[in-house]
Order: structure tokens, then sequence, then C-alpha cells
């Protein structure tokens, strides 16, 4: 089996065609690199960009965690891409050790987020280490705990009728 890796062609599509998310809520802005189990992101800080806060001058801290998730949605999506398949819906699980060394991302400054998968099961659920950098400084960092299921809809179904079953 060859190991497939995104080329710059491929690598300069709307983020949109990899992240299956609509606009506003599609928050990276571009891919810059891809290696197998690995993507680096960019995303530009403007006045336009979702949760943009005018009292901070930014976006708060906490908006990293889905900056790793939507990093981590387009790796898949660039994955599905490279074979031919559709890109699927993930969830976003949790995180473990998340740490976050600045109070907000500033604006008119772009954060790099890599992402790297650790561990996936056949099942879809896979950890990743995650790394948002600005000038090759780490600025937030965690392991991030995903689930991509073969078919989303049905695995939401299931869920509902387990739910209504309590």
């Amino acid at each position: 089996m060859s190991i497939l890796i995104a080329d710059a062609t491929l690598l300069t599509l709307d983020i949109s065609e990899f992240v299956p998310h609509r606009a506003p809520m599609i928050l990276i802005d571009n891919l810059l690199e891809h290696q197998p189990d690995n993507l680096l992101t960019a995303t530009h800080i403007s006045k336009a960009s979702a949760y943009f806060d005018q009292a901070i001058n930014g976006v708060p801290n906490y908006v990293g965690i889905e900056y790793m998730a939507q990093s981590i949605a387009a790796l898949a999506g660039v994955e599905a891409k490279l074979i031919g398949e559709k890109v699927r819906v993930g969830f976003l699980l949790g995180s473990r050790k998340l740490q976050m060394h600045i109070d907000h991302f500033v604006l008119g400054q772009t954060y790099h987020t890599k992402v790297k998968r650790l561990y996936q099961e056949p099942s879809g659920l896979a950890v990743f280490d995650c790394q948002i950098c600005h000038q090759d400084h780490v600025v937030a960092s965690a392991n991030v705990n995903v689930f991509q299921p073969r078919d989303a809809q049905a695995y939401i179904n299931e869920n509902q009728i387990e739910s209504s079953n309590q």
C-alpha cells in the first residue's frame, strides 16, 4: 500500500472542501502541510473571525479547542479526498492535558495548528496530539479525543433511541 500525501493543489482548495461545517462556523482558514497522520493549518485572526471580541481585540483562548478539532476534521477530510471517499462528520469527545498559554488570539496575527494522530481504533475513536503555535512558540496544546463513525446519522439515531428508552 502506498503512502498518500496531499499535494500543493489539494492543499489550496477551500477549507470547506475538507471540514463538514458551513460558514460562519468554519474557524480555520487554510491547510499548509500534510503528512500521514499529520496536518498543519493556519488561522488568521480578523474582526470577521467567529467569536471575535472587541473588548479583548481578539478571539478568546477557549476557542482554540475548536481550532484543534477543525484541524483534526480537516485531516480526516484530506485523507477521505485522497482515497476518493466522502468527507464525513466526526464528534469532539473531549480533551486531556489542555494548556492555554495566552489569554486570547490577537487581532492581525496568524496561528498554526499542528495535529498528529497518536492512536485510532477501527471503530473511528481516535486521539490526537494538538498544538497551536504563534511564531514558533506553543500557545496552546492538548490531547484531543474524537469519534468519526462510518455513518453519523445512524449513530445519532441509535443514541436517540437508547436515550428515549431510559
